[in-house]
């Protein structure tokens, strides 16, 4: 079938074949350059998202130049995302405008008016509405032509790709992004500024909409126990059971700094030594560092080999069945998990795979019936000291959990000021900004903090003082 000269379809091969002006040339130039632009940022963000931390580990060690940008940039990923999201807006829009004005310099005013005419002849339409449909082919063209290219050229293929290279990628575009970063500066630090905000709001929201069913539960707690010995325990109880599911793993853990472990290469005889100090039943075994874990040694399969000299290889005994966890997973998810793989510790890691913990199955038992006291436990868990009414010590380690307890403040006090904080110390550092000097006082409401100890590297001791 032959087609007619004044159909659409007649200018197809027009468009595709005839020759371009200088415009129309620099402008399909530009969309492809654009394009390898999107692509390119498109798959940074996957390449940098998706480094892991061996990959962290290899780019520390090689210190040149692309490898200490790509751990400069890691450093601060919201301000690395907002602005590879910024960077790729820009970019599409440009497309989109640049796409727009070549298909207008290929399809003229004439075309557009001959497709018009073509419409009210084949349609029997009147001339106006012949013009909207027109204009509205004209966009379709444009949408779903720049859509697929940008779907395809610019999001599918470059992240794939960038999945399976993500440290070449991410060597590449280290430079190229930080110089993006600079341009975008004012544009990225509104973006992060603006969601820190949403989420602190958000958060704050959903705590209120929380604490205040919470407190409709725990008075309907306290109403239903009736009076008695043991009442007092039984509604701490209750209530414990009711915030099981709200606790994470990272609000219970023992923390890095504090975790007893042995170093696989270590002699017998230490590790008796350790075994008998620590107190433990269970004893991580890492190799190099903690972020190595290998295995988890049981004291108890110890018994049978306590006469062995320090040559005795004792890693044979370590068992490498180890289960790692989440900093956020919730600890009733954790203790349905222990019972599945009849576990008793899990190691605690962070958002690029270091150890920043462990957590044991005690640890979420105490957290429904309160502390468990055993023949080795000698000290209290929470050190502090209580000098009146109304000034309470602390170590800076304590879990805010904890100080709530120990204080008998309300769960949230501090919610917000803490930011990302579970710790006395934590909530410091967000209050003040720094490493803070000793005998600093820094206020929060009515609250006071006094740093008593600090070390170069942690507070140590902080005197809470309370409002009168």
């Amino acid at each position: 079938m032959e087609t007619e000269p004044d159909s659409p379809l007649y200018y197809v091969p027009i468009f595709l074949f005839s020759s371009a002006s200088p415009e129309v040339i620099a402008g399909l130039l530009g969309i492809v350059l654009l394009l390898l632009s999107s692509a390119l940022i498109s798959a940074s963000e996957v390449a940098f998202f998706s480094l892991t931390h061996s990959d962290f580990d290899k780019l520390s060690i090689e210190k040149n130049g692309s490898s200490r940008r790509i751990l400069a940039l890691i450093d601060r990923p919201r301000r690395l995302l907002a602005t590879i999201l910024i960077s790729n807006n820009f970019v599409n829009i440009s497309i989109v405008i640049l796409s727009d004005f070549v298909l207008r310099n290929i399809l003229t005013e004439t075309t557009f008016q001959r497709w018009a005419s073509t419409f009210t002849d084949t349609f029997q339409i009147d001339y106006a509405t012949a013009e909207v449909l027109t204009s509205t082919v004209s966009f379709l063209i444009t949408v779903v032509g720049v859509t697929f290219l940008l779907v395809l050229f610019g999001e599918v293929a470059p992240k794939v790709y960038a999945r399976w290279n993500n440290i070449r990628l991410a060597k590449m575009m280290s430079n190229p992004i930080i110089i993006l970063m600079y341009i975008f500066s004012p544009l990225s630090q509104v973006l992060v500024s603006s969601t820190k905000l949403i989420e602190k709001r958000l958060a704050k929201s959903t705590m209120k909409r929380t604490l205040a069913s919470r407190e409709d539960i725990d008075d309907a707690i306290e109403l239903t126990v009736s009076n008695g010995e043991d009442t007092e325990q039984e509604v701490d109880i209750l209530k414990s059971i009711v915030k099981f599911s709200d606790v994470t793993v990272r609000q219970i853990m023992t923390s890095r700094v504090d975790v007893v472990a042995v170093d696989a290469q270590a002699d017998y005889s230490e590790l008796l030594q350790v075994a008998r100090e620590s107190g433990y039943s269970r004893i991580p075994v890492y190799e190099n560092d903690l972020d190595n874990i290998k295995g988890i040694l049981y004291v108890k399969d110890l018994l049978g080999y306590l006469n062995e000299d320090s040559n005795f290889e004792w890693q044979q005994l370590v068992r490498s069945n180890v289960l790692y966890v989440p900093e956020a997973k919730k600890i009733n998810d954790l203790l349905k998990e222990f019972q599945r793989q009849h576990l008793h510790m899990a190691i605690v890691v962070d958002e690029y795979g270091g150890t920043s913990g462990l957590v044991t199955l005690e640890d979420i038992l105490e957290e429904i019936i309160g502390d468990i006291k055993d023949e080795f436990d000698d000290e209290a868990e929470v050190v502090y000291r209580k000098i009146d009414d109304h000034n309470y010590l602390f170590e800076g380690k304590t879990l805010l959990n904890d100080v709530y307890r120990i204080i008998g403040l309300e769960a949230g006090v501090f919610d917000e000021a803490r930011g990302e904080a579970d710790s006395l110390a934590g909530l410091i550092l967000e209050l003040h900004g720094q490493l803070p000097k000793k005998d600093i006082e820094i206020a929060y409401n009515e609250f006071r903090f006094k740093i008593v100890s600090v070390s170069k590297r942690r507070i140590e001791q902080i005197l809470i003082i309370l409002p009168k």
